[in-house]
C-alpha cells in the first residue's frame, strides 16, 4: 500500500513551501553574485585609472628631463640634465653654483674654575695678660690703688698705656706718694704684665706675687 498523499491537492500543499524557500535562496545568491561582480568591475576601472595616470606622470617627467639620471646622456646625445638647472642665452646649461664651504671654529674646552683662595690665617692671640689687679705692681699697695682709683685708673693695661706726658701728670696727683711711679718702675712692671710675659717679668722684678 502506498504512503504518499492520496489527494494532488495535498501534494502541491506539501512542495509550495520547499519551493518558496527555493526562490528565496536563488534571490540571495544571485544578488550576492550581482554584488560580487559590481565590486570587482569597480576595482578594474580604478586599477587601470591609476595606471593611466602614472603613465601620464612619466610622460610628463620625461618631457622635462626629470627621468634622467645624473651623468645619462638624453636621445639626442647631449648630457642630461634637471629642468631646473638654469640655462644661458646659447641653451647651454650653466653649471649649478657651488655651495661655500664655511669652516667651522674648533670648539675650546671650558677653562677650568679656578681654585678657591686659601683661607687667610687666623691672626695670633694676644698673650692674656698675667694679671689686671693694680696690687700686682711690686710697689703698688692698696691705699695707693685707691688713690689711682680716685683718677680713674683701676687696671695694670691703663698703666702701661701711659705715655710720658700723662705718667708726669698723674705722678703730680699722687701727693706724698708723688715719684713712686718711677721709683718702682710702674710702666714697665705694667707693660710686662699685661703683655703676658711672666718669664720676662720675674726676670726682672723676681717672683709674681713674692
Amino acid at each position: 500500500m502506498s504512503s504518499g498523499p492520496q489527494n494532488p491537492n495535498q501534494a502541491i500543499d506539501v512542495m509550495v513551501p520547499i519551493t518558496i524557500s527555493h526562490v528565496i535562496l536563488m534571490i540571495a545568491l544571485a544578488a550576492a553574485a550581482l554584488a560580487i561582480l559590481w565590486y570587482g568591475t569597480l576595482l578594474h576601472r580604478r586599477r587601470k585609472a591609476a595606471a593611466k595616470q602614472v603613465e601620464e606622470n612619466f610622460a610628463i617627467a620625461e618631457e622635462h628631463g626629470a627621468t634622467a639620471e645624473p651623468g645619462s646622456v638624453s636621445l639626442d646625445g647631449t648630457p642630461a640634465v634637471s629642468s631646473d638647472v638654469p640655462s644661458t642665452a646659447d641653451g647651454a646649461r650653466e653649471p649649478a653654483a657651488e655651495v661655500p664651504v664655511v669652516a667651522r671654529a674648533p670648539v675650546s674646552a671650558p677653562a677650568p674654575a679656578p681654585a678657591p683662595a686659601p683661607a687667610p690665617a687666623p691672626a695670633p692671640l694676644a698673650a692674656a695678660p698675667i694679671a689686671s689687679d693694680l696690687t700686682q705692681i711690686k710697689g703698688l699697695g692698696p691705699k695707693l690703688a685707691a688713690t689711682l682709683a680716685e683718677q680713674g685708673i683701676t687696671r695694670v693695661e691703663q698703666i702701661a698705656a701711659l705715655t710720658p706726658d700723662a705718667a708726669a701728670a698723674l705722678d703730680a696727683k699722687l701727693g706724698v706718694f708723688k715719684g713712686r711711679m718711677t721709683r718702682d718702675r710702674w710702666i714697665e712692671q705694667a707693660t710686662l704684665l699685661s703683655a703676658g710675659d711672666r718669664a720676662g717679668y720675674e726676670a726682672a722684678f723676681g717672683k709674681l706675687g713674692g
